[in-house]
Order: structure tokens, then sequence, then C-alpha cells
């Protein structure tokens, strides 16, 4: 049995870490009816103002207290496979301490992996200078980050709000609950209000019970944490991936007709179900995994991979870049379940837009003596930064110049007899 450390940053990285554990816990509840759950959360650092000083100010600081916890949480691992770190991009401590949790597990465990879900924030954003924020913590993200799954408040709120009006036209029909568990924590450990952001949050640690799936439950065909970035990332800066779930509502039936099993997976490339604002099914992917939960067959895999792939672009080395894993433990409330996991260039326009953002202040110098008043913080950290992400986003134009271009099998190796 493998175990991860789950490492909570800042206020978001926090609440939804929260409904991690929380959802988890119903999970396991719901499979071992005797079973005792102890909740353990934890934090390391004190809630600090919305500039980015975590990083060079607070991070420095507290760094021994933090690795102190971190070895502590190691030690009780038999064997441990990866971190996984939960934060924002757009406040300072999410974004400034979140990343230099990041490197600093890199100093001190460098063979175990590190997976990042990433809080991007949305255009209307209350943090004015969240773009800063983010473009400074995508610097640290490109070169410390084994994989990292972005996600778009914008596509939460979006898919929430989806969710509730469906719930409230009575369209879903007999065979579908309106209380979507996905969004709800109906069941949960806790029975206290639901706040704003749970709803959104809730979508969020739904991927990652779907992630964890595999080293928590047995299954046919389960899947390493590590397999993830073996597989899906060709190369090391390139390693965001994106993430959509299905079913997005609660079905009310077990036996599920082979049509509807069928939907999930085409829903699982559309629009409508992705977590960042991005049409995957239009750009270049150059691997995708499928992990699912519940009563699915390999052969159901197997067909749905074969009917989807005439209608998706992978680049031309990796036609087959496919990888899959089963559990057999759906989750609560579900008969199946999908979280696609996607290495796409549908990705590059969160990117440009949060070039866009930061270009649109650092123009100006606006709000840049909030950040420089800091020890080791200067000027040349932003052009740093700009010029990293800026080198990413042109990656990604390189590959997108190859889509439609002439399938070649790649070069075989020659051995010489």
């Amino acid at each position: 049995m493998t175990q991860s450390v789950v490492v909570q940053v800042g206020q978001c990285g926090n609440q939804v870490g929260c409904r991690f554990w929380d959802l988890a816990l119903r999970e396991h509840a719901n499979v071992n009816k005797k079973g005792i759950y102890d909740e353990a959360l934890s934090s390391f650092f004190r809630n600090v103002d919305t500039r980015a000083v975590g990083h060079k100010l607070y991070g420095c600081q507290y760094r021994e207290n933090i690795v102190e916890k971190l070895r502590k949480a190691a030690e009780h691992c038999e064997c441990l496979q990866c971190f996984f770190i939960i934060h924002s991009m757009g406040g300072g401590t999410g974004s400034g301490l979140g990343t230099f949790v990041l490197k600093l597990l890199e100093d001190e465990f460098p063979e175990v992996y590190r997976f990042v879900t990433s809080v991007y924030p949305s255009g209307e954003d209350d943090v004015i200078t969240s773009p800063y924020n983010s473009v400074l913590a995508m610097k640290e993200l490109n070169e410390h980050a084994d994989c990292v799954l972005p996600i778009e408040n914008e596509s939460l709120f979006d898919i929430v709000n989806k969710i509730n009006q469906m719930a409230n036209s009575g369209k879903l029909g007999s065979t579908v609950k309106q209380n979507s568990l996905v969004t709800s924590s109906a069941g949960s450990a806790k029975t206290v209000q639901e706040k704003p952001f749970d709803a959104m949050n809730n979508i969020l640690a739904n991927l990652l019970l779907n992630l964890t799936s595999s080293a928590r439950f047995e299954g046919s065909l389960n899947m390493d944490l590590n397999e993830i970035s073996m597989n899906l990332v060709p190369f090391p800066r390139l390693h965001y991936l994106v993430s959509s779930l299905t079913p997005l509502y609660t079905l009310a039936d077990v036996n599920v007709p082979s049509r509807r099993l069928d939907q999930m997976f085409s829903d699982a490339f559309s629009r409508d179900h992705q977590l960042i604002q991005a049409d995957p099914k239009h750009s270049l992917y150059l691997a995708c995994a499928l992990l699912v939960r519940g009563n699915v067959q390999v052969s159901d895999l197997r067909r749905n991979i074969e009917r989807l792939k005439p209608s998706l672009h992978f680049v031309s080395w990796n036609q087959e870049g496919w990888k899959t894993g089963l559990c057999s433990v759906p989750p609560v409330g579900h008969s199946h379940s999908l979280l696609a996991l996607a290495n796409n260039t549908c990705v590059k326009p969160t990117f440009i837009e949060l070039k866009d953002r930061f270009m649109k202040l650092y123009k100006k110098k606006a709000h840049l003596h909030h950040y420089l008043h800091v020890d080791g913080m200067e000027q040349n950290c932003f052009s740093e930064a700009i010029s990293s992400l800026s080198d990413l986003i042109e990656e990604y134009n390189e590959l997108d110049a190859t889509k439609g271009g002439p399938r070649t099998d790649p070069s075989r190796l020659k051995i010489v007899v």
C-alpha cells in the first residue's frame, strides 16, 4: 500500500482540503460501515495579507517548522508515493508560500512525485495583484512540479450554475437525483451550513477523490499516481493536465445501460465538463488518461476509446497515447464516474490571458512597490517570471503548429548487429 501526503496552503487550499477529507471520510464510511475514521487536519503557517511575500519572507521565516511538519508526516508513510499540494494562484499565501513549499519538497524529498492542484483566478478577481502573484507562481510550477492540474474559478462557477439550473428546471428526469453529490456535502461527516464556495470546492474535492481512488480501493486495473506523470508528461515543462469530471449529477440507478455509459465518456471530452475554460477536442493532445470508477469493464474502456479517437487530434508521435485505470468502488451516490486528465495544448489560452493581465499592470509598474520592499524581491524576479511564462506559451505554439500535419511513425531505434 502506497501513501501520499496532502499539503494545503492558503485559504483556498485549506478550504478545498477540508472538503476533500470530509468527502473522503464519507466514501470510506460508505464502504466500511464499521470503520472508525479520524479527520486529521493541521496547518503550519499563519494567514498573512494578499501580497506575495509568502515565498520570500514567510517561507524563509518558517522554513524549519514546515520541514519538521513534512518530515513527521512522511515518517508515518511506509511507502510514500507523492505529495499533493492544494493552493490558489491569486492570493499571497497560496501562490507565494505554496510554491515555496513545492521547492522545499523537491529539495527534501527529490524522489517523491509532486502533484499540484492550482486554482487560477478569474478576470474579475478581487485581489488586484493576482496577475503578479499568479505569474510569479507559474515560474515555480514550471521548474519544480511534476504534474499541475490547473483549475479556473470561472469554470467551477459555471459548472455549479449549470447543475443548479438543471435541478431547478426539473429537466433532470426520474433517473437523476436533484441534489448532485458532486457539489453537495450531503452525507458527509459534518452537518454544518454550507458556505458560498463549498459547492465549487466540492468539485475539486471530487477530482482529488477520483485521482486517489486507485490508491485507496481495489480495482481490476489500478493506476499508480506516478504512472500519470510517466505516461502523460513527455516533456518536463509541459506538465499541465486539463481535467474533466463526469457525471456531474447523481445517477439513481445502478445497472447503467450502455448508451448512458458511453455518454459519460463523450461528456469527458466536451467543453462543458472541463475544469478550465477550454475545448480540448479542437486542440492537440500529447496524451490522455481515463480514470474510471464503478461497474465499468475494460471492454467498455476500449470501445469508447476507439469510438472517440477519430474526433481527437493527437501528436503524430503518440497516436496511442492513452492511459487507463479502473477502480471497482464508485463515488458515493454514483454507479460510475470518470476523471479525464489530458495533456493538451488547450491550456495555452489560460496562460495567454494570464500574461496579458500581468502586462497591463507591469507596463505601468502598478502596485510593484508592494513587492519590492520585501528583502530578496527584486524587479528581475518579475521579468524572469514573465519570461518563463512566455517560453512556456511558445512551446505550446510550436506543438500547435504541427497539428494537421502528416502522421508519421517516430523513427525506430536501429540496432547494429
